[in-house]
């Protein structure tokens, strides 16, 4: 089980990473229109629509890296007075009932709308230069896959925590500033009573 959550929280990391690039673009992209636009006075017909594909892409595929790391927004104020093992039983039965039914519901009819638009090359309607969206359709599939992979994994994760009343946390990749700097203020405080 446990080579199972690495491999999964591994895989969510590799992808939430990799489309971690389209910030980059999407600032460039946005800082490329913004600058035709009001010093050229020659606004591109295509900065929003890409725009909103850059951004709904990464909202999307970052989803099973968030769900990894723990990030996802949970209403918490009895949850974390809990015991990992209660917090766990309660979790279980919530991928069980909501989660898999919901990302099962996105995967199929992610494929439904996928196959529908790129069957007739779907562009998009709002914009005059009809970017093309189809694929950006399939990203509701490989999200929605990536999302049941991660919580396969999430369930491992609960198995786990029921049976040793402790979570398997995934390895920290990202750090909080504020986490950083109160770390580095406890060695620097350690280091000055030596």
């Amino acid at each position: 089980m446990v080579g199972f959550i690495r491999f999964a929280d591994n895989l969510s990391a590799w992808f939430g990473r990799a489309f971690a690039w389209l910030i980059i673009l999407m600032a460039v992209g946005t800082g490329y229109e913004v600058f035709v636009r009001y010093v050229m006075n020659n606004p591109t017909p295509w900065a929003l629509d890409v725009s909103f594909i850059m951004y709904g892409t990464l909202f999307m595929m970052g989803g099973a890296y968030t769900l990894s790391r723990g990030g996802h927004v949970r209403g918490d104020f009895l949850y974390r007075l809990w015991q990992p093992r209660t917090q766990a039983k309660v979790d279980l039965v919530l991928y069980i009932l909501f989660f898999f039914p919901g990302i099962l519901a996105l995967i199929f009819a992610g494929w439904k709308y996928a196959s529908r638009s790129w069957s007739y090359t779907e562009v998009s309607i709002n914009s005059p230069a009809g970017i093309p969206i189809y694929q950006f359709k399939s990203v509701l599939v490989a999200a929605g896959l990536l999302l049941f992979v991660q919580g396969i994994a999430q369930v491992c994760r609960c198995i786990l925590a029921i049976r040793t009343n402790e979570w398997l946390l995934a390895e920290e990749d990202v750090f909080e500033t504020e986490d950083i700097l109160i770390r580095e203020a406890d060695k620097a405080e350690r280091d000055h009573h030596i």
